[in-house]
């Protein structure tokens, strides 16, 4: 339900391609703040908090707890990092990235871009499903979904402004949300048949989201001279998720 939830988010995003021609450079960064605070917010409140959680229902020792979290937070980004200097892809600002990029037509270069950026948000999603706990579940849910929403909208109208079709602009953005969704099954079935996983998976999904936060949007964001827009954007996203969360807790 999670995956197709978050999947009908990012096509939600990218229907408004049809009656907007482009926006501006400042709303773009302001929406992809939002999307940054709210998956930032995610990782700390839907993710590492419930982890910690759940080890000290199963361990006493707190400096044990950290290195656990530490260890597959560490796995988690310099996963997300490899396949982001092992697979081709092309960023908007950032230009190409990867390996050999020269040889892929650009459309699929931006594709895996997105892919590559999508894929941590369903791991997400899924190990917060395999959890079959709704408190733990419903945030992260309804966190990426609504992230997912103006990360699709910007992805198709960046599409656009390159030149590219509608269609090649709806297409890309729902392959992209494709590989969200298998992300999700991953992480779901990864804690379905080890809920012994579970900490571990959440911390893992934290891990590769904060590697995208940090390695991939913030310094997008900084780099059209949109920094103070940008980042109310993002505190404005961390909020709205501390809401979800805690509201979806009671």
């Amino acid at each position: 339900m999670g995956a197709a939830v978050t999947f009908f988010a990012s096509c939600v995003g990218a229907i408004p391609v049809f009656f907007i021609k482009n926006i501006s450079n400042k709303i773009r960064d302001i929406l992809m703040g939002i999307s940054a605070g709210v998956m930032l917010g995610a990782v700390c409140f839907s993710l590492i908090n419930p982890a910690i959680l759940l080890l000290e229902h199963q361990f006493t020792d707190k400096l044990f707890i950290a290195a656990y979290l530490s260890l597959f937070i560490l796995l988690g980004s310099f996963g997300i990092s490899y396949l982001n200097k092992k697979i081709p892809h092309e960023h908007f600002l950032k230009g190409k990235e990867g390996g050999e990029a020269k040889s892929l037509k650009r459309i699929w270069l931006f594709i895996l871009a997105i892919t590559i950026h999508n894929f941590p948000e369903g791991l997400a999603v899924g190990v917060g499903m395999g959890s079959g706990t709704e408190q733990i579940a419903l945030p992260i849910i309804i966190g990426i979904a609504l992230q997912d929403i103006p990360e699709g909208l910007v992805v198709a109208l960046c599409l656009k402004s390159y030149g590219f079709s509608n269609k090649y602009a709806i297409n890309a953005t729902l392959i992209a949300g494709l590989a969200e969704s298998f992300g999700a099954l991953l992480g779901c079935l990864s804690t379905v048949f080890s809920h012994a996983m579970l900490p571990g998976g959440l911390s893992l999904a934290a891990g590769a989201m904060l590697y995208v936060i940090c390695g991939e949007m913030i310094p997008e964001l900084h780099k059209e001279g949109h920094e103070s827009q940008a980042t109310a954007g993002f505190i404005f996203g961390f909020i709205l998720m501390l809401f979800l969360d805690v509201g979806l807790s009671w």
